[in-house]
C-alpha cells in the first residue's frame, strides 16, 4: 500500500472486546453480551478507547486515513493541540486520534492494525518489544525528569516503611524500582500491585498500598486524598521520554505519510511550548484534564521533535536489561533495531 492508497477499514475483532468486557469486574453478563451485539454495527468501537477526529480546522486533507494512539493525558498535549488547531489537515492528513489508558493498550492496538502510529514512552516500548518485533520508534517528542513523581500513602512517613506499591507494567514499574534502590531498598522486600493508573490513588487512600510513582494527574489525585508527593524521578536520576512509534511494514509504505506527521508533531510540540494556554485548552476538549493540569505539565515537560541518538541507545539497552532482569523477558529485547537513531533528520534533510 502507498502513501496515495487508501487504509482498510480498522474493526474490533469480537474475541478482542469480550477479552476487555471480562477484565472489567463492574460490567454485568448482559452487559458483555450487549457488547458483542454492538460489534455487530460497522461503527461500534472499544470501550477502553475514545476516537477523537482528526484534522479540523483550515485546510484539507489529501492523504489517507491515519489512526494515532494517544493517552489522555497533559504529556499528549501536541497531539491535542495539532487536532484543535488543524496542523494535520494544513499538511495534508486525515488523521484521527484514538485514547487509551494505558500506553501498553496503544501499543497493542498499533501490533494489531488498529491504528498506524502511537505515542508511548520509552520504558513501556520497550518491553513489548520481545512481542512485537516490527515495532518502530522514529523520534522522541518530550521528555522529563520532573513529571513522574513518588506518592506516599497518608500513614507512611518514610519510604523504608513501604511495604506494598502500586504500579503500572512499564515506565511507572521501572520508576518504582529504581526509587526503591535509591532508597537502599530490597525490592523483593516489597511487593507490587498491578493496577490501572485511575484506581491507584483510591488505593493508596484505602491503605492497600503503601506508595506508587505515576504521571499527572495521578500524583495530584493522590494528594486530593491524603497522599503526599515525596520527590519526582528526576531527583534520583531517572527521566523518561516519549517515543511516537510505528510498525515497520506500514512505514516501509508509507514513508511520506510518517515523514509529515513527524513534522506536524514537531510543530505542535514547539507550540504547546510558545502557547500553553492553547495546548491546556486543546487538552481539556479532547481528554477533559483541567487546564492547570496541564499548564503544570508543561512546565514539567520538555516538548520537542529530535532524533534518538547514539546516547539515548546506551539508556535503552539498560532499560531492556531490566525487564531480562526482573524475568518478565527471557533475553533483553533489540532496542538498536527498533529505535531508528538519526531517521527524523535523515528523512527531513534538504537534497
Amino acid at each position: 500500500m502507498t502513501d496515495d492508497q487508501p487504509e482498510p477499514a480498522v474493526s474490533r475483532q469480537p474475541t478482542e472486546v469480550f477479552m476487555e468486557a471480562r477484565a472489567n469486574s463492574r460490567r454485568s453478563i448482559p452487559g458483555v453480551v450487549a457488547l458483542l451485539i454492538a460489534l455487530m454495527s460497522p461503527t461500534a468501537c472499544s470501550a477502553a478507547t475514545t476516537d477523537s477526529a482528526g484534522g479540523s480546522g483550515a485546510g484539507a486533507a489529501t492523504g489517507p486515513k491515519v489512526r494515532i494512539a494517544v493517552g489522555i493525558d497533559p504529556s499528549f498535549a501536541p497531539f491535542f493541540l495539532a487536532d484543535e488547531q488543524g496542523l494535520w489537515a494544513e499538511n495534508g492528513l486525515d488523521v484521527e486520534l484514538v485514547q487509551f489508558g494505558r500506553g501498553g493498550e496503544g501499543v497493542d492496538a498499533l501490533a494489531g492494525g488498529q491504528v498506524q502510529l502511537a505515542g508511548n514512552s520509552d520504558t513501556t516500548t520497550i518491553g513489548m518489544l520481545r512481542q512485537n518485533s516490527g515495532l518502530r520508534s522514529l523520534l522522541v517528542y518530550e521528555e522529563s525528569g520532573r513529571y513522574l513523581k513518588v506518592v506516599l500513602g497518608p500513614e507512611v512517613a518514610d519510604p523504608s516503611k513501604i511495604r506494598k506499591m502500586a504500579v503500572v507494567p512499564g515506565l511507572s514499574e521501572l520508576a518504582a524500582t529504581r526509587f526503591l534502590e535509591s532508597k537502599g531498598i530490597d525490592t523483593k522486600s516489597v511487593d507490587f500491585v498491578t493496577a490501572d493508573p485511575p484506581e491507584i490513588p483510591a488505593l493508596l487512600q484505602k491503605g492497600d498500598v503503601d506508595a506508587y510513582v505515576l504521571w499527572e494527574p495521578w500524583p495530584a489525585k493522590g494528594t486530593e486524598l491524603g497522599g503526599k508527593v515525596l520527590e519526582t524521578t528526576g531527583d534520583y536520576g531517572l527521566s523518561y521520554a516519549h517515543w511516537l512509534i510505528t510498525d515497520n511494514k506500514w512505514l516501509s509504505t508509507n514513508k511520506t505519510t510518517a515523514v509529515k506527521i513527524a513534522q506536524t508533531l514537531q510543530e505542535a510540540a514547539r507550540l504547546t511550548e510558545s502557547d500553553p494556554d492553547g495546548a491546556a485548552s486543546a487538552t481539556q476538549k479532547a481528554a477533559k484534564i483541567p487546564t492547570a493540569q496541564t499548564l503544570k505539565a508543561i512546565e514539567e515537560i520538555d516538548f520537542d521533535v529530535r532524533d534518538i541518538t547514539a546516547q539515548d541507545l546506551e539508556g535503552y539497552a539498560s532499560t531492556a536489561e531490566f525487564y531480562a532482569d526482573t524475568g518478565k523477558v527471557e533475553s533483553p529485547p533489540d532496542v538498536t533495531r527498533a529505535a531508528l537513531r538519526g531517521w527524523f533528520t535523515e528523512q527531513t534533510k534538504g537534497p
